[in-house]
């Protein structure tokens, strides 16, 4: 079975554009067709990360063909070795990584709870729950963050888990529902994170933007966080009932949400999907890890 994966297409002829209801409608059959049933559907079993056998390389494909996203379960006696993220991205053509603010050296960032400033000011590095969002909805377009490789080194004792939706899914249900409120999340002006003071000035200035947008090859790219802090959005009914409509699929047991939470060894590749996460306890001789990589490029083949 072969997915259409829409290459070679533009923006004015994708499915995501409004214009081009036909291309819409043959996406939207087939994307419902195939999407996962379940969370497991998603999960692959892996000998060796950084060297992937072909059928393991394209049973992770197929299932981000999809979802957008699979869960690799990789042996748990990998360590803390960095290079588990960094080598099974580029075997999917991932290579150019996000270097933000709080990632490490070499632009991967080891999640765990910190004790320091800055880190500890930032949620991703506490044990509070984190609410829905794509990763990097503050960065300018020409640095959008459009892959992830999100690997469990070691998991909380308690808690840590999270939810999972392909934006892809959450652009369709939107436009069945109401295609002028994916008109109105698509306003370049819709949502503005404010600029991020420090002592020395500004650390980050604001950025405007869609949620919801189509890239130059005809692809779905969405920015987007739940955060109700340090977050503008465009002040107009339509915006209002759009962004209303979103926070109420996220807060449903919608089937095409997918819970669960990643063990030793297992990781999440994705094409910076929605997600969140919940509240956690640690053990202390063991405290929770995780690497985050997040790419410019998307999942090759996908």
């Amino acid at each position: 079975m072969v997915l259409a994966t829409h290459s070679g297409l533009k923006a004015a002829t994708s499915p995501f554009s409004l214009d081009a209801e036909a291309e819409y409608d043959r996406w939207r059959a087939d994307k419902l067709r195939h999407y996962p049933s379940s969370i497991e559907a998603l999960i692959v079993e892996i000998r060796d990360p950084m060297t992937l056998q072909p059928a393991e390389h394209d049973a992770i494909v197929s299932r981000i063909r999809r979802a957008n996203m699979a869960i690799y379960a990789a042996p748990a006696a990998l360590g803390e070795n960095k290079a588990v993220p960094r080598e099974l991205g580029r075997q999917f053509g991932l290579t150019h990584l996000d270097g933000n603010l709080l990632a490490d050296d070499d632009a991967i960032s080891s999640l765990t709870v910190a004790n320091g400033a800055p880190r500890r000011d930032f949620i991703p590095y506490t044990n509070s729950a984190i609410k829905w969002h794509t990763d990097g909805y503050y960065n300018p377009p020409e640095n959008r963050v459009q892959a992830m490789v999100l690997h469990c080194v070691r998991p909380a004792l308690q808690g840590g888990a999270n939810q999972l939706l392909d934006h892809e899914m959450a652009y369709l249900l939107i436009r069945e529902h109401e295609p002028e409120y994916i008109r109105a999340l698509m306003a370049p002006d819709v949502m503005t994170i404010p600029a991020r003071a420090e002592d020395a000035g500004i650390a980050r200035p604001a950025q405007a933007g869609p949620v919801f947008s189509v890239t130059p090859e005809g692809r779905l790219h969405m920015r987007y966080t739940a955060r109700t802090k340090s977050i503008e959005w465009k002040d107009d009914a339509l915006t209002k009932a759009a962004v209303a409509f979103l926070e109420a699929l996220l807060a449903s047991d919608l089937p095409y949400i997918f819970r669960g939470r990643l063990e030793a060894g297992q990781g999440l590749i994705c094409n910076n999907v929605l997600h969140d996460r919940s509240g956690f306890k640690d053990d202390e001789a063991r405290p929770r890890l995780l690497y985050r990589a997040r790419y410019h490029e998307r999942i090759a083949g996908s």
